[in-house]
């Protein structure tokens, strides 16, 4: 079938109800990418565990429904919708999402692959759809649209250019942009920000997590995160669930000196997490651990660290933000595990997600010689009856 033919061909929707259409939802991306040179296919087993009910705490407190486009026997595009009860709890707002989404250069499938998510969210009582959320904003959150021409990193998403017009296409709107900065980590401290520091030595303190308190510790550092990050856009606490299957993977996949913690006359303020680029690691296992991926994987993370890292979780808690002691806090915990990415041999740090109205982290990071070279956009709709 040439490619005329393809686009030609008559558009369904399917569910995805059992094992094997997970398994074809998972590998739809491979069609979708198979012509851009930076794209990183996800490891299987990884998106096997995200996407499972059983697995990921995340279902714990939300429901979801994935769909499949086909053109003839050709899968050609992907959608999921999700109603998380913690975001409804919180807000009371009748917001669902849509996520996953994936499809060929056709407006046709897009709007197909979107109304088939709405209809499900309304049938629900839904009536504000927002997205795309991979699955939930703790998570991969909105649509590239700048930053096309270099590799994601890990646990961020990637798209086409034209994803972003096709998803306005179908009647949705911009509700806000997130940011992925990169900052090399041999910065200097700017003069103020060791001026600043200076006068605070006394009384604050920057250690590793103390691994034999670890699930103390985890359970710390999410009070820290869902204190700092309450009054962000869009918030939906972490639960005590998912931050410790997040601690189990970081056990796995770093060294303890890559999560640093500040304590302010002890107390336990600030924290960052920094994670190894793993896509850079799994850039040519085409989404496979074996027979011989996962020697591959484990070699090259213990033996030659990646050449970047990703700062995925950063937060200073509420009290101290609007401080002068609050941007030497953030500063602190970023200077901290920079120190130890560059010993380890990472030329590039990504810090991401940021908020584009959050202009706090922003200047911080921009002035450390941050560049905001990414730039993600969050989409919402009101349903009508």
């Amino acid at each position: 079938m040439n490619h005329s033919q393809h686009q030609s061909s008559a558009l369904r929707i399917t569910p995805v109800l059992t094992k094997a259409d997970l398994i074809q939802f998972i590998g739809i991306p491979e069609f979708i990418f198979k012509d851009d040179p930076v794209w990183v296919q996800a490891l299987q087993l990884e998106r096997k565990l995200h996407l499972s009910t059983k697995q990921n705490p995340y279902f714990q407190h939300a429901q979801w429904q994935a769909w499949i486009a086909w053109r003839g026997n050709q899968a050609v595009g992907r959608i999921s919708a999700q109603i998380d009860e913690l975001h409804l709890q919180r807000y009371n707002d009748a917001t669902g999402f849509f996520g996953m989404l994936d499809a060929e250069n056709n407006p046709a499938t897009f709007s197909a692959l979107i109304q088939t998510a709405e209809q499900w969210l309304q049938g629900r009582g839904i009536k504000r759809v927002r997205g795309p959320f991979n699955l939930s904003i703790n998570e991969e959150t909105g649509v590239l649209i700048d930053g096309f021409d270099t590799p994601p990193v890990f646990m961020m998403g990637h798209a086409l250019p034209y994803y972003g017009t096709l998803i306005e296409q179908s009647g949705y709107q911009k509700v806000t942009d997130t940011l992925a900065y990169m900052i090399a980590p041999d910065f200097e401290a700017p003069a103020i920000m060791q001026r600043m520091l200076a006068k605070s030595a006394r009384r604050v303190d920057v250690r590793p997590i103390n691994l034999k308190r670890f699930n103390e510790e985890i359970a710390m550092l999410r009070e820290i995160f869902n204190d700092a990050w309450a009054e962000n856009w869009g918030f939906v606490p972490f639960t005590e669930a998912e931050f410790h299957e997040l601690g189990q993977t970081l056990r796995f996949l770093i060294p303890q000196q890559l999560i640093q913690i500040a304590e302010v006359d002890g107390e336990a303020v600030a924290f960052i997490v920094a994670l190894p680029n793993i896509n850079e690691a799994i850039r040519d296992l085409k989404g496979k651990l074996f027979p011989f991926g996962l020697i591959k994987l484990l070699w090259r993370l213990k033996l030659r660290f990646p050449k970047s890292a990703r700062v995925p979780l950063m937060g200073v808690k509420q009290k101290f933000q609007n401080t002068r002691l609050g941007p030497g806090l953030a500063f602190l915990v970023i200077d901290a595990v920079r120190k130890e990415l560059h010993q380890l041999g990472a030329e590039k740090i990504e810090l991401s997600w940021i908020l584009e109205n959050n202009a706090g982290m922003r200047n911080i990071i921009e002035s450390i010689g941050g560049d905001a070279y990414k730039r993600y956009r969050i989409f919402e709709r009101e349903l009508t009856e």
